[in-house]
């Protein structure tokens, strides 16, 4: 028999579908679908839950400037110890993995010269208030989201306050306290 290949089209198609649709059956046959009886995930939509994490975040923040009257230096500098391997501390000192911390408090932000930073701290814009440090501190990626800081962040506001204040001694002027 000589077939056209027209003919021939349409018995390809007409074989792959018999194929699928066979294959889709025989799946029915061996195994059994049943519906979930509870999600898989939920997803819960509250408006009220970021309002009291945006509150908590603000009171801890809150909390941790209130520390830093009683705080210790002397803890701050050994939480600091883990910074040390992305910044020096030094008056001059060059950058590192990322920027010199001296006379960080009251500094523009993103500003020291012959450091990249990125842009999300460009055009974040400012100065690096205690306000400002603490909320970067608590978390970098949430503070300026596109920071090239790897850092997870300070959940605890008596370490913060002890970074804070350890950080405010990096200076021949410390700068007043909030």
């Amino acid at each position: 028999m000589h077939f056209d290949w027209v003919h021939k089209i349409g018995l390809a198609v007409l074989i792959a579908m018999w194929v699928t649709f066979g294959s889709h059956m025989a799946g029915e046959l061996l195994v059994e679908a049943n519906e979930p009886t509870i999600a898989a995930y939920a997803v819960e939509a509250e408006v009220e839950a970021p309002n009291k994490d945006i509150a908590q975040v603000s009171e801890d923040m809150e909390n941790s400037l209130v520390m830093m009257a009683s705080a210790d230096m002397a803890k701050g500098e050994k939480i600091f110890a883990k910074c040390k391997a992305c910044h020096s501390v030094n008056k001059g000192g060059k950058n590192k993995v990322g920027p010199n911390l001296w006379e960080i408090v009251g500094k523009t932000t993103a500003s020291n010269s012959g450091f990249q930073y990125s842009n999300a701290l460009k055009e974040k814009g400012g100065e690096w208030t205690y306000q400002n440090l603490d909320a970067f501190l608590t978390k970098p990626k949430a503070y300026a989201p596109g920071t090239k800081m790897s850092f997870a962040g300070l959940k605890k506001p008596a370490q913060r306050a002890s970074m804070l204040l350890y950080l405010r001694s990096l200076s021949d002027a410390p700068k007043p306290l909030p």
